[in-house]
């Protein structure tokens, strides 16, 4: 059955935004230059460099690595988005100006091996065998100016993002109802604005709060911080609702890879878990000269 709230995932990432945050990275990493380069490299020593895994994980970067460089370089990628690498897979041959090539190396060392890391976590619960249909999803919990890379690197992991932004999707938390003088006041004050047009999700940590929800026609709830005994209780009185088998339903907060699998079998839509992006831990890839 169709829900009244659905995710999709970034598997795209526009090539001129990708440069210009690199060039960021590059200005924050080099303001004045790289001292150590500009001092001990001559302008036309050319060489071929390579990008290795120097342990097991799942690749992301088709589409960020190519662009780490400048155009002087050449970048030939032996690797695609999604696949599992062992150590001592040659990811990347990279060839060009040997001061072009340092200039960049620790920027794309670092955004890959942030990347690749949130695609190995995301792979990893993914691979725990989880219900048909039931959707993993990452959090607005992201690295400031790094959010649409570590989307798309849950993307290519397997799992789906939630909302990307705050301008994407309605989701009403305790504070907007705590600002707004009730679960009442704020949906209609929503709807009223939206016309209704708008899918609108609530979070909730309370059974009350719950039926208030459901009370109010919402399209979807965040079970916040419950256990999965109380999941199980809220999807009941969910389901058993007028129209209540197609509203959506997540559980959140504090669920991570060895909680998951207990969540995801009572009968609720998806978990949105924070941990595949900010408690993934970078993986170990280097470059070296050949």
């Amino acid at each position: 059955m169709s829900k009244r709230i659905t995710f999709s995932k970034v598997l795209k990432l526009d090539p001129i935004w990708v440069c210009k945050k690199i060039d960021q990275f590059l200005c924050e990493d080099m303001p004045e230059g790289d001292l150590t380069t500009e001092s001990t490299v001559s302008e036309n020593r050319n060489v071929v460099a390579q990008v290795i895994a120097a342990e097991e994980f799942v690749f992301c970067g088709e589409q960020v690595l190519p662009y780490c460089f400048s155009e002087n370089c050449s970048v030939e990628l032996n690797i695609r988005d999604g696949e599992k690498v062992s150590t001592k897979t040659l990811i990347a041959d990279i060839s060009g100006p040997a001061k072009d090539i340092l200039l960049h190396e620790r920027v794309m060392l670092n955004l890959l091996s942030h990347i690749c890391g949130i695609s190995s976590e995301t792979r990893k619960c993914i691979d725990l065998g989880l219900p048909e249909g039931f959707l993993l999803l990452d959090t607005r919990k992201t690295t400031p100016g790094l959010r649409l890379f570590e989307k798309y690197a849950v993307a290519v992991g397997g799992g789906t993002n939630h909302r990307l932004d705050l301008s994407s999707a309605i989701l009403i938390k305790d504070n907007h109802i705590h600002s707004a003088g009730g679960i009442k006041k704020v949906i209609a004050t929503i709807k009223s604005g939206s016309g209704n047009s708008i899918p609108i999700e609530l979070e909730v940590d309370t059974f009350d709060q719950l039926r208030g929800g459901l009370d109010c026609d919402v399209d979807g709830f965040l079970l916040d911080n419950m256990d999965p005994a109380e999941v199980r209780e809220a999807v009941k009185i969910i389901r058993s609702h007028r129209g209540g088998e197609d509203i959506f339903v997540e559980a959140s907060g504090g669920i991570d890879y060895k909680s998951l699998q207990q969540y995801a079998v009572t009968g609720i839509d998806a978990v949105s878990m924070s941990s595949l992006t900010i408690g993934a831990k970078a993986v170990d890839i280097k470059m070296d000269f050949v």
